[in-house]
């Protein structure tokens, strides 16, 4: 399938704050920025979840004929195909594994921006970014060995069920194998008071006694309409309209002549309707043309219109549960960032930032900082997430004229420098903040010369190991949650 083209991500739209300053969220359980509900305009259609429940019709009495009450054999048929129809759903999302990959295109650009400032992104905001928009990522399909993926060619459709390939081949992958030019024919004699409509679709399929009704009308219903009823439910959703405008509109849309001609041969082949066409297909490339795989990557735009309304499904239902909790997405963000060259860090609450600057606390102690940098230090410590604007009101007090700008100036330099040596997070909605700082252990000799050595040292270095244990244990856990 042909790539779609790669829209610019623009970071600047990102809307975020820090995932520590709302500290009720986290990744499981995210619902928005703002905590609310998911916006669903940019979801996929056809949510089905999220409609309102409908109350079940009572089932239709059977119509009573000279026969009896007994079902007809297009009724039996119908069945079946509902059956089949709506068998799939479960089944395919039960047995393909669907994975989101971010496009390296848009991680390059995304990685770009960041390495231009010196401000950190939290990753699970840009995760859901990426998912925002199918041109920014791709869709890898894993399923069983037995029960594979059938696709046409190397890039074609693809679908679960192959007898499904089979019978739509033609209509997927004819402009692969046929140049198509549509030409106007004569103007149609004779004068015709209705033209026979579908109700389904609104396709005029002309008067009922022209010679190519019944071939548009077998057409249309095969292409359509046979995976959901029988041919004999579906005339009955014909209508006769006697609309002189739409007898006009059949007239000159059946003008209208489609040459299909082959761009696979040395000597190219014409054919003047798709019926023969379609012979020519079948019985020259479609042999051979389906192949069965286990694993299937498409592009993200492509994965949005499948033909195939199982596996749509089963890719519209992950979407919609890795955009809630963008673990995966995440975890392949992070090891493209790092090959980038940034930083990927955590934060308050264990969340994942990225960074083109490498965040480490200042020891003060054994470096010298003037005061104005040790203000800096203990106001964020007094209160974190504070801005750029409000430290400044906080450190530069009775001031005035040339004094405060001066002041300014300064206080601009040395946060710079402490943003720029990673000492102060700095945030892409402007609050600022310290690095996390590690627990100092307590030493082995002060456990030793403890009064309660001993069983009691034994006790303590045993409970020291569990904590140990339980905490690796946290790690691994946000490290699940968060894509770390």
């Amino acid at each position: 399938m042909p790539a779609s083209s790669i829209e610019p991500v623009d970071l600047l739209d990102l809307k975020l704050l820090p995932a520590w300053v709302n500290e009720e969220k986290n990744y499981a359980h995210y619902q928005g920025d703002e905590g609310g509900p998911v916006d669903r305009s940019s979801m996929h259609p056809r949510r089905g979840r999220d409609r309102p429940s409908r109350k079940a019709k009572p089932p239709r009495a059977l119509k009573k004929t000279d026969e009896g009450d007994r079902r007809f054999p297009a009724r039996r048929t119908q069945d079946r195909q509902e059956k089949d129809r709506h068998k799939p759903f479960g089944v395919v999302a039960s047995q393909i594994a669907v994975h989101f990959l971010p496009r390296g295109p848009a991680v390059e650009n995304v990685a770009a921006q960041i390495k231009s400032g010196s401000v950190a992104y939290s990753l699970f905001a840009l995760a859901r970014l990426f998912l925002e928009r199918p041109e920014r990522y791709g869709v890898r399909l894993t399923t069983k060995p037995e029960s594979p993926l059938y696709q046409l060619g190397e890039s074609g459709a693809i679908s679960v069920d192959q007898q499904f390939l089979e019978s739509n081949a033609f209509r997927f992958a004819k402009e692969d194998f046929y140049k198509i030019d549509i030409t106007q024919s004569d103007p149609i004699k004779g004068n015709f008071s209705n033209v026979a409509r579908c109700k389904l679709s609104g396709t005029l399929f002309g008067p009922t006694n022209h010679h190519d009704y019944q071939r548009r009308l077998r057409n249309l219903y095969e292409q359509r309409f046979s995976r959901r009823m029988s041919f004999a439910d579906y005339q009955r959703q014909i209508e006769i309209v006697n609309d002189p405008a739409a007898v006009e509109q059949w007239k000159e849309e059946a003008r209208k002549v489609t040459i299909f001609t082959t761009l696979r041969e040395e000597t190219p082949a014409t054919f003047a309707s798709a019926v023969e066409a379609e012979r020519h297909f079948r019985q020259n490339y479609l042999p051979g043309l389906i192949r069965a795989a286990q694993e299937i990557a498409i592009d993200g735009v492509l994965s949005r219109r499948l033909p195939d309304r199982a596996l749509h499904r089963a890719i519209e239902d992950a979407w919609t549960l890795e955009t809630r909790s963008p673990s995966k997405m995440m975890q392949e963000l992070t090891g493209k960032f790092r090959e980038a060259g940034l930083n990927i860090f955590r934060h308050r609450r264990g969340m994942l930032f990225v960074s083109p600057i490498r965040a480490h606390p200042l020891v003060q102690e054994s470096a010298a900082v003037s005061s104005a940098v040790s203000a800096i230090l203990e106001a964020l410590r007094a209160r974190p997430g504070i801005n750029r604007k409000e430290l400044a009101e906080k450190l530069i007090v009775d001031l005035s004229g040339e004094e405060l700008e001066r002041a300014k100036l300064a206080l601009a330099s040395d946060l710079h420098w402490l943003v720029g040596e990673g000492y102060v997070i700095e945030f892409n909605d402007g609050s600022l903040d310290l690095p996390r700082t590690k627990a100092k252990a307590k030493p082995a000799v002060e456990a030793a010369a403890s009064p309660t050595a001993g069983d009691g040292a034994i006790a303590t270095a045993t409970e020291g190991k569990e904590l140990a244990g339980l905490t690796e244990s946290r790690i691994t856990e946000e490290a699940e949650i968060g894509g770390g």
